[in-house]
């Protein structure tokens, strides 16, 4: 059933260990660093009771009609992808801010990984039903779950065993009740979820089938022994009318230290056969993707729209030096949506029975979108100009001595004021300059593993068979290269 954002903050109350700032934090919902996007959570989880958006962010159960999120939905058709992709604009649009890591994004990891139930069955049949359970529970509690995926790693130049064992996440013990882990995992939004999705980072496994370090659960983040260490939040530090985004949409990272944690079996979905951990690295993204990608999309709509305001205030749209470089946006933004309009019209099923986006498609549309990103970025800075690093603070703004001097220079005509300016100019700042805007732009390049792992996407999943075949037809060569 579906939760309301009390619900939510209530469920986050629960003893668990996260830290911040050199401190222990003992309400997470109400600490100043966490509570803005923890209220952009509950906020969402309200829009879905609410007329206004519920047809948008709901789908009601055909098996017993209740109400679930649409993001959780496990994707059958083309409309379930159309109807996803809707309400991450909606969300989007009603927050004001661009968050990646709300809930929809990561429910796809677990739906690759039921994709390989064949490959769980094989190594015990329980984990094949531990996935499909808590995909199940996603679904019907409507939790917030989350991914977690890169360790600190260590001296990559060494083998696991050959340094500190604890610098990849693995198991040290083996029980009735389950499996104890130890090591660390680094996840974004951890500390306000509710569970996460454990896995191996990339790993070459070389010719081992089992390892303890092959392994993958799902862990509630109050488990005992559960450590949160987050990096220190940018809400707070700055006006919210200087830096809107950093004081509203800032999601926390955490260091997950995992201090000897109890995972029981019914939670384990795999365990130390590298098969089953090379499958899930392999296609961890397949659904996911589309979701992250998305949100891409609408930074570049942040960016265009920043853009030009900014030179239609000024008089400058109609150059031509800008408008060639606010149709290189267009064309960025474009082409993402181009990506991912093909990838679900050209859906293909899945090995599980779902509808997966067509792969190639989706993988390119990735690369393009986080390879260009900085690019865009920068070009962004250049159509708002210099003023957005050197435009005074709010404060300045109403303060009596030097107000009148800023309403002056910052007034432009009978359409735009001062005080409208100013908040473009700031919103720009955040969006593009500001610490947040780093964090941003890093996060977006790294969040999916990194830009090696995308292009090995890309070539995974093309089709080779149609260039292969047009020279070899039109070279004469032999039908034995084509084997």
């Amino acid at each position: 059933m579906l939760r309301t954002g009390d619900q939510y903050r209530d469920s986050i109350r629960d003893g668990r260990e996260v830290w911040v700032d050199g401190k222990k934090v003992e309400n997470v919902p109400n600490h100043p660093v966490f509570k803005p996007i923890v209220d952009i959570r509950a906020r969402i989880y309200d829009m879905a009771h609410e007329n206004e958006f519920s047809k948008k962010l709901t789908y009601q159960d055909e098996s017993n009609g209740e109400k679930n999120c649409i993001g959780s939905k496990l994707p059958k058709t083309q409309n379930d992808w159309l109807a996803k992709r809707e309400a991450i604009k909606t969300i989007m649009y009603e927050i004001g801010a661009v968050v990646t890591r709300v809930g929809d994004e990561t429910a796809g990891e677990m739906w690759s990984l039921y994709d390989g139930t064949d490959i769980l069955n094989e190594v015990d049949p329980r984990f094949g039903e531990n996935i499909a359970d808590h995909i199940q529970k996603v679904l019907k509690s409507d939790i917030f779950h989350v991914s977690a995926n890169t360790d600190p790693k260590g001296d990559r130049s060494k083998l696991p065993q050959d340094q500190d064992p604890d610098m990849l996440l693995h198991a040290v013990k083996e029980t009735d009740e389950g499996i104890v882990v130890r090591g660390a995992k680094y996840e974004t939004a951890a500390a306000y979820a509710n569970q996460a999705f454990v896995k191996p980072t990339i790993a070459n496994w070389g010719d081992q089938k089992l390892s303890n370090y092959a392994l993958g659960f799902i862990c509630p983040m109050n488990a005992k022994g559960l450590k949160h260490i987050c990096r220190s939040g940018f809400a707070g530090r700055s006006n919210p009318e200087d830096y809107p985004l950093s004081n509203r949409a800032d999601e926390v990272d955490t260091l997950l230290v995992f201090d000897n944690v109890m995972i029981p079996w019914e939670d384990v979905l795999f365990y130390q056969h590298t098969k089953a951990a090379t499958f899930i690295r392999g296609t961890l993204h397949r659904y996911s993707a589309l979701a992250f990608v998305e949100r891409i999309l609408h930074i570049a709509d942040l960016m265009i729209g920043t853009a030009l305001h900014n030179v239609r205030q000024t008089g400058l749209e109609s150059q031509q030096a800008v408008r060639e470089k606010i149709s290189t946006l267009i064309c960025y933004r474009e082409g993402i949506e181009a990506h991912l309009t093909a990838a679900i019209a050209n859906a293909e099923k899945s090995p599980g029975d779902l509808l997966m986006p067509q792969q190639s498609f989706l993988y390119t549309g990735r690369v393009h979108a986080c390879s260009q990103l900085p690019k865009m970025m920068h070009l962004a800075r250049e159509l708002c100009g210099g003023q957005i690093c050197v435009t005074p603070d709010h404060a300045d703004f109403n303060n009596t001595e030097t107000q009148p001097w800023l309403e002056k220079f910052y007034s432009i005509n009978e359409k735009w004021s001062s005080e409208d300016r100013r908040r473009l100019l700031a919103f720009g700042r955040d969006l593009l300059n500001s610490s947040y805007a780093g964090h941003k732009l890093t996060f977006q390049l790294f969040a999916q593993s990194a830009p090696f792992a995308h292009l090995n996407a890309v070539y995974n999943n093309f089709d080779f068979s149609g260039p292969l075949d047009f020279v070899k037809r039109s070279a004469g060569l032999s039908e034995k290269v084509m084997k």
